[in-house]
């Protein structure tokens, strides 16, 4: 096997880094996938409210992000919620170590998983990361459509020209969850498959959960070989 590093990264706040990551987790639960999961959000912690086993990684230390590294000592995989405003941190830290060198010595691969939505800012941070790490990670674009389901900025960029025809990344949707649902299920710090066993939920809305859940699930999937461990 190949280990594999999964980060959610886009330095504008907003682009649903967290809920995404809420609802990777989840994935990978209930598809029984061993892996390890970070939260690098000191201020609002959404990943580790909603999966209290995450491990927090402290941006303020500087060697915080070494622990994202050490994960592979007991997993395959290591997810990482990053947040809003880290990417320089992120960029010097990945300078400090080599990068490129520590994911060959360690038989680990990169992937970036970067939201974006219709604004310009969430497309020039993706072109961003683009310009700086080139071939160094895989890149798969989730399309967030909370609020707009159009991408023209996005889909007329040239970041997403290079990714496409440079680098194979793979774009996967995340559509719109119903907003009284996505209160519900923060009021209550429950994810959809233990809500969708929660009695206190409709019947009705456990449905609408399962139906959002397997439309992502299955976007998800679509994008396996760039996510989950890799087989050699």
């Amino acid at each position: 096997m190949i280990k594999r590093l999964d980060l959610i990264l886009n330095g504008k706040g907003g682009v649903g880094k967290s809920f995404f990551a809420v609802n990777f987790v989840q994935y990978l639960k209930d598809k029984n996938v061993f892996h390890t999961a970070c939260d690098c959000d000191n201020e609002n912690s959404t990943l580790k409210r909603f999966h209290d086993e995450a491990e927090f990684l402290d941006l303020a230390q500087p060697r915080a992000l070494d622990a994202m590294f050490h994960a592979f000592e007991k997993t395959d995989l290591v997810m990482v919620d990053c947040r809003a405003a880290s990417t320089d941190v992120l960029f010097d830290y990945f300078d400090e170590i080599d990068l490129r060198g520590t994911l060959q010595t360690l038989s680990v691969a990169l992937t970036l998983i970067v939201p974006v939505n219709h604004e310009t800012d969430s497309v020039d941070q993706l072109q961003r990361i683009v310009k700086k790490l080139e071939n160094a990670c895989s890149y798969v674009v989730l399309r967030n459509e909370v609020h707009d389901d159009t991408f023209a900025v996005y889909d007329k960029s040239v970041a997403r020209q290079r990714l496409r025809k440079d680098f194979g990344a793979k774009e996967i949707t995340m559509t719109r969850l119903q907003p009284w649902l996505v209160e519900e299920l923060s009021l209550k710090n429950l994810t959809i498959t233990t809500a969708v066993k929660d009695g206190t939920f409709h019947l009705l809305d456990r449905q609408r959960l399962q139906t959002w859940q397997r439309k992502l699930y299955t976007e998800i999937e679509s994008a396996a070989e760039l996510l989950p461990p890799a087989k050699s």
